[in-house]
Formats: structure tokens, sequence, C-alpha cells
């Protein structure tokens, strides 16, 4: 028998369907507990996505819409434009074979995943690369956005470290953790930001959090935006309207080539992000004085 559980984030409420029997809800407790809800917190009809299982992937006429080779070891992503939806394909790197699908309507509220493996190991990550995109889709037109960062807790606001996979987000975040004071690490690699209707900006822990375990369910006020770049020596500089809207662009998941509406969503949020939220560049070494310059700078 199938068990459907509630789950929120960043205010948004989504539902997880699969079967009772088994260990799949033990290997998701750890991540999703903290965020788990009851029914009640929100009406079926308006759940942000929910997610069950399938064993039939649609027929028909495909147009891929995106398809980026990555780095051996880096999770890919292909997504298809079905007449009704859409189908995302799941795979370990580009050179893997495709490990999961994902068959969803057009506004990917009702989703369902066809597995190809059965071990453990990959059933865990195909569910939660399947949660994570349904999310990040579903939640752009509701001025929300889903980050690949890193987010530091400091005196009452978040701090988000930006950059591509291996410049030092997680570093530089275990760096404040070491050495300045009243630090706490909300996300490692999946947070997200909500801009709400009455002015706040916020930042909150997911169940998502790439190599780092820390499933928080936690939020704070977005202090300010810090793109991480490796260099022999510390500087900071603040960074204008188009660096800073380059650099979070580059950091958030969605379709953003302007054909699609998501895109202009997403450049809606960014826009209100630019208005009110700082973004800084940081040249850095890993070293303790770079992140004492990072904390001094953009927390006056």
């Amino acid at each position: 028998m199938d068990i459907t559980r509630y789950f929120q984030v960043a205010g948004h409420t989504f539902s997880l369907r699969f079967p009772e029997e088994g260990t799949l809800w033990k290997f998701l407790a750890k991540q999703y507990g903290p965020f788990e809800a009851t029914a009640a917190v929100c009406p079926q009809e308006k759940l942000l996505f929910s997610l069950g299982l399938t064993d039939v992937i649609p027929g028909g006429k495909r147009e891929c819409v995106y398809d980026v080779p990555t780095e051996k070891g880096e999770t890919a992503i292909r997504l298809f434009r079905l007449d009704s939806g859409w189908i995302f394909e799941i795979m370990k790197d580009s050179d893997s074979p495709v490990c999961a699908s994902v068959i969803t309507d057009s506004d990917f509220r009702n989703s369902r995943l066809k597995l190809e493996s059965e071990t453990p190991a990959d059933v865990l990550f195909c569910v939660n690369n399947a949660a994570m995109l349904l999310f990040a889709f579903a939640s752009a037109p509701h001025a929300t956005l889903a980050f690949h960062a890193s987010v530091i807790e400091n005196g009452g606001r978040a701090y988000l470290f930006l950059g591509k996979s291996g410049t030092g987000k997680s570093t530089h975040s275990s760096l404040w953790l070491k050495h300045i004071d009243r630090s706490s690490l909300m996300n490692d690699d999946n947070p997200v930001v909500r801009l709400w209707s009455d002015g706040r900006i916020m930042a909150y822990g997911s169940p998502w959090s790439g190599k780092t375990p820390c499933y928080k369910n936690v939020s704070a006020p977005v202090g300010a935006f810090v793109q991480i770049k490796q260099a022999p020596e510390n500087s900071i500089c603040r960074m204008g309207v188009l660096d800073g809207y380059a650099s979070i662009l580059s950091s958030v998941s969605g379709l953003k080539n302007g054909r699609w509406k998501m895109a202009d969503d997403i450049n809606d949020s960014i826009s209100g992000l630019l208005e009110s939220i700082p973004c800084w560049a940081l040249s850095c070494l890993p070293d303790r004085e770079a992140a004492e310059l990072c904390y001094r700078t953009i927390t006056k």
C-alpha cells in the first residue's frame, strides 16, 4: 500500500507518495523529516507538486529543450517537452545511462517517477533529484528561487556564497564556521530564496544539501550574495547590477531561455533581489583572512 506524506519548504507544501513497505521512507527520513507537515497545512489542489511512482513512460513526440553536458560524477539532466507536459531524464553524469524519468504535467504539479534501478542508493539519488527539480520548476512562478549555493547564518542574516562547483563555496562556509563567531550552516548546496509580498526576502534550508548532510528547517532574511573566485590573494568588491544579475542567474535552477514563461518569472525574482540585496565578488585564498575580510565587509 502506498502512503502519502507532506513536506513544507519556504512556505510551499508538496507531497511524496511511495509504498509503505520497504526501506525507502526510512532512507528519506533524515533529509525530509525536519520538513514534514500535516495534510491540513495545504489542500490537495494547492500543493506545489505531488510525486509518486509509475511503470509507464508516455510515447509520442518529444522536443528536447535542455541537455547540457556535465563533468564526470556531476548529475546530468535532460528535459523534453511533450504535447501535454514534460519528461525529465536523470543520469549520474553525461556518460551514464538514464537511472530515472520524471513524467509531469505542464505546470510540474502532478508528477510520477519511473525508476530504472532498485538499488537503495540509486532510488534515493533519483527521488532526491526528482523532488529538487520539481520544487525549483514549480515554485518559479511564486517568486521563489532554488539556488546552487552554500549559505551561512550569522547575526540573524543569511549570506549565500555562489560559484561553480569546485570554486570553494563549501570551503568558505567552513572557514566562517571555524573563525567567525555565531556562524551556523543553513544549507551547503541547495538553499531556497523567496520574495514575499510584504517585502521580506528570506533564505530557507531544504531537504537537499549536496555532499554535506545539512537538512535544517530554518530561515533568515538574506543579507548578501557573494560570488566566490579562487585567487592568489584576498580581495572583495561590490558588484554592479549587471554582474550581480549574471552571478545570481547562473546560480539558480530553471528554464532561463526567454522562450519560456519560467524565464520571465526568474528574471522578475532576480530583479527584486537586486533592488534590495547587495552582491559582492570575493577573490580569495582558502584561509582565515578571507573569511574575516568577507565578514567585515558584507556585514557592515
